[in-house]
């Protein structure tokens, strides 16, 4: 449908529906193609046009347009629709622009406002920067104009429908046996646990494979800003979720909100999603005081995290560098650090632990180090998690 005149069609079809009553998806495909089957009367549709123009016209009405298809896509992992100038994808771990496109900033911004309604969220001038999430559990991000200059920003990243798992990983060679046997025990043991890495690193799907090895007679309390932890195995879960401010009133509940709450849940487990702000201060202060934690900080490096830790520390309070990385160093038992390598593909880089803080710095020993052997002639890098040392923790 790529025509003005297939695209006018289009507008003329919805116009004439009447969807004014609570209908269900196949009563609304039964009434398009009633009103395509006449249009087809006048103007000799072929069958190809009339299925093509149902299908779209259900999306339009009942999904969300022209981004359906790409929704339902398995390969498909990041959405970016930068207003009406162009959509871009990233399947495979590369990156791509779409001979596709909005044809109007209205249509895009009803598609945005059917997403955020159906999250219980509100996007418009008062509140135009809003996070949320998709049934299936994808994360949506929205940025309305003027904030975003050239239009309204939508930008959906997608997860696989079945978390990953950690023999998936053994078989595509990210980790040793050895390595897998080894995280598996820290997370059975109740060991504090911190994932960093970048954008797009997969820090919440490796945290989710870490999940599979806790022990199921736990209580496992999930914080998130939007819900996207895939935790299966626990019976006794319970998943928190921040919410943002309204004007009818609803004072926004943030993650240092939950993580206090949670406090009085009688939790075995704590896993926080992100943590990026003050809620570092409530973080440090449960894994210094005999809770299990699980969380992910977006840093550069294991050795970039203390000092991520300790400005998100100074956010919410005052406090000496030298009591932070004390408690950095006691609180976390392992650090795991995740990239994103040229040839699109996310690696386990390090696994450290911090050990004792020596001149005031924080000492951090390496168990293992990803070490690159070469690059294929398809661009794909090869390499494997090495031993490099061993943990003194605990042992």
């Amino acid at each position: 449908m790529n025509t003005k005149n297939e695209r006018n069609l289009q507008e003329l079809i919805i116009s004439r529906l009447d969807l004014s009553r609570q209908m269900s998806e196949e009563e609304v495909r039964e009434l398009i193609d009633r009103e395509i089957q006449q249009e087809s009367k006048k103007r000799h549709l072929e069958i190809h046009i009339r299925e093509e123009l149902s299908k779209e016209i259900f999306h339009s009405i009942r999904q969300l347009g022209i981004l359906q298809e790409l929704i339902e896509n398995p390969e498909i992992t990041e959405i970016m629709v930068n207003g009406t100038q162009g959509i871009f994808i990233e399947q495979k771990g590369k990156l791509q622009q779409l001979d596709l496109c909005f044809d109007s900033t209205e249509k895009l911004r009803n598609v945005i406002w059917q997403i955020t309604a159906e999250c219980n969220r509100v996007v418009n001038e008062a509140s135009p920067i809003v996070d949320a999430r998709l049934s299936d559990g994808a994360r949506v991000n929205v940025v309305l104009d003027p904030i975003a200059i050239n239009g309204p920003i939508l930008t959906i990243r997608r997860f696989p429908p079945s978390p990953i798992t950690m023999e998936q990983l053994l078989a595509m060679g990210s980790l040793t046996e050895e390595c897998k046997n080894m995280l598996q025990e820290l997370v059975q043991e109740g060991c504090n646990v911190l994932v960093s890495g970048g954008t797009g690193s997969g820090k919440t799907t490796f945290l989710n494979i870490l999940s599979q090895f806790i022990p199921e007679t736990e209580r496992v309390i999930t914080i998130e800003d939007s819900a996207e932890l895939q935790i299966r195995n626990i019976p006794n879960l319970v998943s928190l979720e921040t919410r943002n401010a309204n004007v009818e009133g609803c004072r926004e509940i943030t993650i240092r909100d939950l993580i206090r709450t949670s406090l009085r849940m009688r939790p075995d487990r704590i896993i926080v999603g992100e943590v990026r702000g003050k809620e570092a201060v409530d973080m440090l202060q449960s894994v210094n005081v005999g809770h299990s934690a699980m969380t992910t900080v977006h840093a550069n490096s294991v050795r970039d995290v203390v000092s991520r830790l300790e400005t998100m520390v100074l956010m919410g309070m005052e406090m000496p560098l030298s009591a932070i990385r004390k408690q950095i160093v006691s609180g976390f038992d392992i650090m795991i650090h995740l990239g994103r390598l040229k040839d699109g593909s996310r690696r386990i880089l390090e696994i450290a632990e911090p050990l004792e803080i020596k001149e005031g710095e924080v000492i951090m020993q390496t168990i293992y180090q990803f070490e690159q052997k070469g690059v294929l002639k398809n661009g794909m890098i090869q390499g494997t998690l090495k031993k490099v040392g061993k943990r003194s923790k605990n042992n």
